[in-house]
């Protein structure tokens, strides 16, 4: 079996796979002052849970934004599971051409996400990452990395909100019935919902004007499903993206 391990700013999506199946998925906080022990820990508390020994798994890959965390994490996979794990990056086979002007600038969940979309729906398209920040990817007909757009993420920018304003709380992130709310709480929601639901529809809108045409739309991160319920542009949310990119990747560097 496989293990996978996309390592984000705010959390790491963990996985198992079996074959082409995704057995069992968590989603645990970032933390950058964990040791490899801890997490060592951490994950044997989340495989027994489900009946699993670290001795059934043959292979691991990461992807990662955080290099300290990737780092305890390659000390970990060393020490707990015996396995040198696949860290997405330079020489890495992906199949995918990068046409960024310094390639090791694109974030590796980038990279794994356009391989995984379009292996599964083929280009053009465009991959909306709602993670700590919001990232627009724009893959050509060919399967080329064109590039694309970075946005301060929900989560973020919600929170800056509460800090930086004295009367304003913490809140669900969840849909008003209206936009023109009544409370602050609802008008909260209001502006931040909607004026995402804005800002993708825009971006995207333009992307596809340079794309030449239309091009197919993926959604994933944390708070994909809430924002395309509202998006025009938005055709389909994919949770795993990132996940599936890391299987794919593992094998074709692993024949």
């Amino acid at each position: 079996m496989l293990l996978v391990f996309d390592i984000g700013n705010t959390n790491i999506v963990l996985g198992i796979y079996d074959g082409i199946n995704l057995l069992h998925h968590w989603r645990i906080s970032t933390d950058r002052q964990k040791s490899a022990d801890e997490y060592a820990m951490l994950v044997h508390s989340l495989f027994s849970y489900r009946g699993m020994e670290r001795e059934q798994f043959k292979a691991i890959a990461i992807s990662s934004v955080v290099p300290p965390v990737t780092q305890t994490l390659l000390r970990m996979s060393q020490r707990y599971f015996s396995l040198e794990p696949l860290v997405v990056g330079p020489g890495i086979k992906t199949g995918i051409s990068i046409k960024y002007e310094n390639p090791r600038e694109v974030g590796a969940d980038r990279i794994v996400n356009a391989m995984a979309a379009y292996d599964k729906f083929g280009g053009p398209l465009i991959i909306v990452d709602f993670g700590t920040a919001t990232t627009f990817c724009a893959v050509a007909a060919n399967g080329d990395y064109l590039g694309g757009a970075i946005a301060p993420g929900i989560g973020i920018s919600t929170e800056a909100l509460f800090q930086r304003a004295a009367k304003l709380p913490r809140i669900e992130l969840a849909k008003p019935p209206t936009v023109i709310a009544r409370n602050t709480v609802a008008s909260m929601q209001s502006g931040i919902i909607f004026g995402f639901v804005g800002q993708v529809d825009e971006i995207v809108r333009r992307m596809k004007e340079e794309l030449g045409g239309d091009a197919y739309v993926v959604a994933t991160g944390g708070l994909a499903s809430l924002i395309a319920q509202e998006s025009h542009t938005i055709n389909t949310v994919e949770p795993f993206l990132t996940l599936e990119g890391l299987r794919l990747i593992y094998e074709r560097n692993s024949h």
